[in-house]
């Protein structure tokens, strides 16, 4: 199945990233699309400065238009991620929509990136966000797909987990930074997807050297032998891949690591 990653311009102005995000959606599904992700915080400017003031419940106005644009396009639309309020509380949230415009998934950002690396980045989402506590995943009539939001992807436990429960597509929404984005980026989606013998795909909003936290870009997806085999340079663009669950298949069958875990020696478990 066609897999298309959209990375997105984003600016200041709410309703303008609604609209083109839906716009590009739309031209993803037309060159056959049937999975389709936007970036982490497609709706809004990425910072501890505008999650309040951007923020919405679940369902609101950008879910809404994620809603309908599935629905219109016939896909499963993985809504990159907004800031979302609920009781009083922030979290950073991947909603996901069916082909029918119901939501099948919703995932709070489970580790919050709070990091600090002198004389190059300083930032702290724990000072506005409250962290989820919980897996996502959803099923397609392709295969079963993992969530995580940027920094959960330097969790590997979650990425196994996702395995174990038989996920072969990981998307994570992400904007890793032009520290940590060279540096870090492809490397970790690498490790997960070898690892885990699965795709691996992240989703970064376009890069924007005005904006006051500059995104990396470079929206990837990487096969289970480790390879990179879509990638996106730092401006506004949809990339696209086949993702072949044959040679997924293959790869498993040429080094089952899958089935020689010593079970019996360690183990890692979902505990809720």
């Amino acid at each position: 199945f066609r897999l298309a990653l959209i990375q997105l311009h984003v600016s200041a102005v709410k309703s303008d990233n609604l609209q083109r995000a839906c716009g590009l959606v739309r031209e993803a599904s037309a060159k056959g699309a049937k999975v389709v992700a936007l970036p982490e915080c497609f709706n809004s400017p990425y910072g501890t400065q505008y999650f309040k003031e951007y923020a919405e419940n679940i369902p609101g106005e950008s879910t809404q238009k994620l809603s309908e644009v599935a629905k219109e396009c016939s896909i499963y639309l993985v809504g990159g991620s907004i800031p979302e309020e609920d009781g009083g509380k922030l979290y950073n949230t991947c909603t996901v929509f069916g082909p029918d415009g119901a939501m099948v998934a919703k995932h709070r950002k489970v580790h919050l990136f709070d990091i600090n690396i002198p004389g190059k980045i300083q930032f702290k989402e724990s000072e506005t966000l409250s962290p989820g506590n919980s897996f996502s995943m959803f099923d397609t009539p392709y295969c079963k797909v993992g969530l995580g939001i940027c920094y959960d992807l330097r969790f590997a436990e979650m990425a196994q987990i996702y395995g174990q429960k038989g996920c072969q597509l990981l998307i994570y929404p992400g904007a890793f930074n032009l520290t940590t984005g060279p540096a870090h980026w492809e490397l970790l989606q690498r490790g997960r997807a070898v690892d885990n013998q699965v795709y691996v795909a992240t989703v970064s909003p376009a890069r924007d050297e005005k904006a006051s936290y500059v995104a990396w870009g470079h929206s990837t997806v990487v096969n289970p032998w480790g390879e990179v085999i879509a990638k996106a340079g730092a401006e506004e663009t949809v990339i696209y891949t086949d993702i072949d669950l044959k040679k997924l298949a293959e790869i498993r069958q040429q080094i089952p690591i899958l089935s020689q875990k010593r079970c019996d020696l360690y183990g890692i478990e979902m505990k809720k």
